[in-house]
């Protein structure tokens, strides 16, 4: 089971207390084990499908290396001219699924890029919201949460250096594009980010189970930092202590939990609605 199976610890207090199963490593594609690396140094980001490979190709922030292309996808640029900026290699399905593993949904394209320039936290824009990552590992909610940052047009996104996937692969897939709209921020050390962003007029929210008020309740301004966790542990310790504010998700209904990607989807909407960002 993986991480983003687990129960996560951003719903209100349940009788029973919490779960704490661990995942269990699944299978991996090919191209799974240079992941790792691949937004690091002079090696590749590896981008596929259809519309993380389009948004990237019309990114000029977004330097592209390699381009492989079916005759579908290329046919199909063409139809919606999308220029693909360098000259693609026409190859057949098959080479794709050789590079990336059979599962991958790749739609025809595959691209090799660099990686896009990152903000300092000196320099995150103070009108609007920022997303904070606390160690949240997989791939796949890192990559969702993206998608709802874009949708809800935050600001960045600040992770760990250290206990975060890179901006390649599984990741860019599941954002479905947002990697070009969202700027992503990797820090050393997430509570000095925290303590700087606080000093810089931020107002830090945690999310945890453990919360001592509802996030509804809590009184937000502009501009916004919410913090959230990895699944199964939630927030470290430091980092808790350092927000200025932890606050939790109560919901109605029976489960009481959300996956770390919904609860930040939901933070996010009680956020921009308060902030007056939904006009």
């Amino acid at each position: 089971m993986s991480e983003r199976d687990q129960k996560s610890r951003f719903g209100g207090p349940k009788p029973g207390g919490h779960g704490k199963n661990r995942g269990r490593p699944g299978g991996r594609p090919a191209w799974r084990e240079r992941e790792s690396a691949g937004a690091r140094g002079d090696a590749p980001v590896i981008l596929y499908g259809w519309h993380t490979v389009t948004l990237a190709l019309a990114n000029p922030q977004r330097r592209i290396r390699k381009l492989l292309l079916t005759e579908n996808a290329a046919r199909r640029l063409a139809e919606e001219n999308i220029d693909t900026r360098v000259p693609p290699e026409l190859v057949r399905p098959a080479e794709i699924d050789r590079r990336l593993g059979p599962d991958a949904v790749h739609q025809g394209l595959l691209a090799e890029a660099d990686a896009l320039p990152a903000p300092d936290i000196d320099t995150l824009p103070r009108d609007g919201i920022v997303l904070v990552l606390d160690q949240i590992t997989d791939p796949h909610n890192v990559g969702a949460i993206l998608r709802s940052a874009a949708a809800f047009d935050v600001k960045a996104i600040v992770t760990t250096a250290r206990h975060s996937p890179e901006a390649t692969g599984v990741l860019a897939k599941s954002a479905s594009g947002a990697l070009e709209l969202v700027p992503i921020v990797s820090v050393q050390n997430l509570a000095r980010a925290l303590n700087e962003m606080n000093d810089n007029g931020f107002l830090t929210v945690g999310l945890d189970s453990e919360g001592t008020e509802n996030l509804a309740a809590v009184p937000l301004q502009a501009p916004l930092a919410l913090v959230l966790g990895a699944e199964g542990k939630g927030l470290r310790q430091l980092t808790r202590d350092t927000c200025r504010v932890v606050a939790r998700l109560d919901m109605p209904g029976a489960i009481k939990s959300l996956n770390v990607s919904n609860a930040a989807a939901l933070a996010l909407y009680i956020g921009a609605s308060r902030l007056g960002l939904m006009a």
